[in-house]
């Protein structure tokens, strides 16, 4: 059974750090601070997330689930990915189960601390992370311009 995601004395701890490697260009590959507006308070909230990066697209996954930083992001439309001096502004564009599936089983390969909140393994078929994209929202990142269609 997956595990449920709770913001830990230790998670708390983590991110912090990793927060700050991330604004001075430091950190994991694929990994940038994530700042969306509070869809209630309109206030600036940052958390690091690892993206899934291919040659056709950037995919942005809630692995832990339908968290704050998630719902934020879908009812704002866009994010803000922010490494070191580098910042871009991005639309989301929620995908289908179909293309959540692939990224997923993707995501769960290459950031291993996420595993336990998955019932699919890194070595179960698409088909078992497809029945999971429900639960881990996947967005496909689009360029500002782009013309992209809204978050579900």
């Amino acid at each position: 059974m997956a595990q449920t995601y709770r913001m830990t004395h230790w998670r708390r701890g983590l991110n912090g750090l990793v927060r700050a490697l991330l604004r001075v260009g430091l950190g994991p590959r694929h990994t940038y601070l994530l700042s969306v507006r509070g869809r209630k308070t309109g206030r600036l909230h940052s958390t690091p997330v690892t993206l899934v990066e291919g040659a056709e697209a950037r995919w942005l996954v809630a692995p832990y689930g339908e968290v704050g930083w998630g719902r934020n992001a879908r009812a704002a439309g866009e994010v803000m990915l922010r490494r070191g001096r580098r910042s871009e502004t991005v639309g989301l564009a929620a995908v289908d189960p179909q293309e959540a599936g692939g990224v997923l089983k993707r995501y769960a390969t290459e950031v291993p601390i996420t595993r336990p909140f998955f019932e699919a393994r890194p070595t179960s078929p698409v088909e078992a992370f497809v029945a999971e994209a429900s639960r881990h929202p996947v967005f496909r990142l689009v360029p500002q311009g782009g013309a992209a269609s809204p978050a579900r």
